[in-house]
């Protein structure tokens, strides 16, 4: 899916090449060419996700970072004890998941740019596919970049900068009961069973935001997979 000549505003394809210039972690769109995508594969525990995300990843051909190796040892340890993380928590892990997307980036567009010098290689879209459960809005607002902590001037909310990393959602949706099935044979993971009803209590479902794909939990992975990436190229082309 390409940019159109005629629409004022740009658009990011799906499966196509791109460019973008990356200065201090921001990403400056040039002439005729898409911005860098960050895609959050979410969900509640046992939705999934990290098989998804690796299907997504051969699929879209992007780098990938998955969400709970990035978990500092004592979310580890509370959640492996059965302890629901707090937002004190959570806050430092979601904006480390966001820090290292954004690095990650500039290390693409680096060697993008050797590619063009030398004019070797394919050029792919740029982007980076993460896993992360975002639960709550304002996580995802982390994730996005545009979260104001309280305490700061009302009214002064961040905008997600047209030229950064534009983030897109993609929802893994369930039903209660085949979740607790899938976490019951689920083995060698910290998250245990039980934990299950903290994730759901406190999950705000991001339906009817910006940039969200819905993807149905009972379908198969390649469903999944068809169902995402005909989502963001539908998002890609508003």
């Amino acid at each position: 899916m390409e940019e159109s000549t005629k629409s004022p505003h740009s658009t990011t394809s799906i499966e196509e090449p791109s460019t973008s210039s990356v200065v201090e972690g921001r990403a400056t769109k040039r002439e005729g060419r898409n911005k860098p995508v960050l895609i959050v594969v979410m969900g509640v525990a046992g939705t999934g996700k990290t098989t998804l995300a690796k299907a997504l990843v051969s699929k879209l051909q992007l780098p990938y970072i998955e969400g709970d190796d990035l978990h500092p040892e004592s979310n580890i340890q509370k959640m492996s004890s059965g302890i629901p993380l707090t937002d004190a928590d959570r806050e430092p892990w979601l904006k480390l998941i966001r820090e290292k997307a954004e690095e990650m980036m500039i290390e693409q567009h680096e060697a993008r740019l050797k590619l063009e010098d030398t004019k070797q290689g394919r050029i792919r879209m740029e982007g980076v596919l993460v896993t992360c459960s975002a639960l709550k809005r304002y996580y995802r607002d982390i994730l996005r970049g545009t979260y104001q902590p309280q305490g700061e001037i009302a009214g002064t909310e961040k905008a997600e900068d047209s030229g950064s990393l534009l983030t897109y959602f993609v929802y893994i949706k369930g039903d209660e009961g085949l979740l607790r099935d899938r976490m019951k044979q689920r083995t060698g993971h910290f998250m245990k069973p039980e934990m299950l009803d903290s994730q759901l209590a406190t999950l705000e479902s991001p339906e009817g935001e910006e940039r969200v794909v819905v993807v149905s939990l009972a379908g198969t992975t390649a469903e999944q997979v068809s169902e995402a990436v005909e989502g963001l190229r539908a998002l890609c082309a508003d």
